[in-house]
C-alpha cells in the first residue's frame, strides 16, 4: 500500500465497535469503510448511514461481502465468540484484520491465530487500547530493562451486570463468559502487556450470575508469574460506576495507573522513600486504533496489540474460569 492509496475497509458488525472504530477509519486521510455486514437489518441501516456506506455495499452475510467487495482490510466488531471464524475468513482472503478484543474465546483458536499472524505478511491487530494509552506506554518503559515487577494489584469496577442484562454481552454463547471476557479483558491485558509478566498459574474465585456458572458477576484472580511475582486481578460488575486501579511494585517502588469512567488514565510513581512523583505524559501524541492500524499496514511495523498478546489474555482468562468452577489452582497454558 502506497501513501497515495486509500485502505478499503469492510466492517463486520455495525454495533458500537463497528461504528466507533469505523468512524476513525473514515476520518483517516488514507482509509475508508467501503462495505458493511450485519445480520440485523435495522443495525445495518443505521450503521450504513453513520459510516456513509450505501445500500449496495451493505450485506447480511459477511462472507458475501468478503467475496463481492474489493477490500484491503476488515474491521471485526462482532460478539466475542464470532471473532475466530470471521478473522480466519478474512485472512483466508489475504486481507489485513483489525479485530476487537478478545481475539478468541477458545484457547486452541487463539493459538492458531497467533501462529498464523506471525507467519503472514498481513496485519492482524487486536483492539486492546491500553497499548495506545500514553500512561500505560510510559509505565511499560519501567520494565523494559532488567527491573522486574514483584507484585501487582489491579481492579476495575463497573455497573456491567445491570447495564448489559438483556444484551449479547451477558449471553455466554456470544460473549464467551461474563465481564472477565469484556471490560475485564482490558484489565488483564493491561497488566500483562504493561509489566511484561508471563502468567504461570491462577487461582480464581467468582460469583456467577447464572446457574450454569458461565457469566461472572465478580471475579478475583490470584496469579503466579514465571519470574516468581504474584498479582491479584479483580473485576466487579455490580458497582455504581467505573474505576480502574493498576498498582505494580518492584524493588525500587511502584507505578500507579488510575482513572475513572473512560477518561484518560493517570500515572504516578511511588519512590522507595514513600514520596510520589508524577511523570510527564504527552497525551497529544496518542494514536487512535485506526491510525495505528493504517500505520502498520503501510510500514510493516508490529501492531501495538498483537495476536500473541491476545493469546496470553485468553489463556489466563480460560484458566481462571476453569479454576473458579473446579475450586483449585490451574496452570496457564500459553504453548
Amino acid at each position: 500500500m502506497s501513501n497515495s492509496d486509500v485502505l478499503r475497509v469492510g466492517a463486520i458488525g455495525g454495533g458500537y465497535i463497528g461504528t466507533t472504530v469505523g468512524r476513525q477509519f473514515n476520518q483517516h486521510p488514507r482509509a475508508a469503510v467501503t462495505a458493511l455486514a450485519d445480520i440485523d437489518p435495522e443495525t445495518r441501516h443505521t450503521a450504513g448511514e453513520s459510516l456513509h456506506v450505501g445500500e449496495g455495499s451493505q450485506y447480511h452475510d459477511y462472507a458475501e461481502m468478503l467475496d463481492t467487495e474489493r477490500l484491503d482490510a476488515v474491521l471485526v466488531g462482532t460478539p466475542h465468540t464470532l471473532h475466530y471464524e470471521q478473522v480466519t475468513a478474512a485472512m483466508d482472503r489475504g486481507l489485513h484484520v483489525f479485530c476487537d478484543k478478545p481475539l478468541a474465546t477458545d484457547l486452541d483458536d487463539a493459538r492458531e491465530l497467533a501462529d498464523r499472524a506471525e507467519s503472514s505478511d498481513r496485519v492482524l491487530m487486536v483492539g486492546y487500547q491500553r497499548h495506545l494509552n500514553p500512561a500505560f506506554i510510559r509505565a511499560r518503559e519501567r520494565w523494559a530493562g532488567d527491573l522486574d515487577p514483584d507484585y501487582v494489584s489491579a481492579e476495575i469496577t463497573q455497573d456491567w451486570i445491570s447495564r448489559f442484562a438483556d444484551e449479547w454481552r451477558t449471553d455466554p454463547d456470544l460473549s464467551g463468559g461474563g465481564n472477565l471476557y469484556d471490560t475485564g479483558s482490558h484489565l488483564v491485558d493491561g497488566v500483562l502487556w504493561t509489566t511484561g509478566l508471563v502468567p504461570e498459574a491462577v487461582s480464581a474465585e467468582m460469583v456467577f450470575a447464572d446457574e450454569a456458572s458461565r457469566i461472572d458477576e465478580r471475579a478475583i484472580l490470584t496469579v503466579e508469574f514465571h519470574n516468581g511475582a504474584h498479582g491479584t486481578i479483580a473485576v466487579h460488575s455490580d458497582a455504581p460506576c467505573v474505576r480502574e486501579h493498576v498498582h505494580v511494585w518492584d524493588e525500587e517502588g511502584a507505578v500507579y495507573l488510575e482513572g475513572r469512567q473512560w477518561e484518560p488514565r493517570e500515572i504516578s510513581r511511588v519512590e522507595s522513600d514513600s514520596t510520589t512523583v508524577l511523570p510527564y505524559v504527552d497525551r497529544d501524541q496518542r494514536r487512535d486504533k485506526a491510525e495505528a492500524f493504517v500505520d502498520c499496514v503501510e510500514t510493516g511495523e508490529t501492531p501495538p496489540a498483537t495476536a500473541r498478546d491476545a493469546l496470553a489474555v485468553t489463556a489466563l482468562t480460560e484458566a481462571a474460569y476453569e479454576s473458579a468452577r473446579r475450586g483449585e489452582r490451574v496452570a496457564v497454558e500459553l504453548e
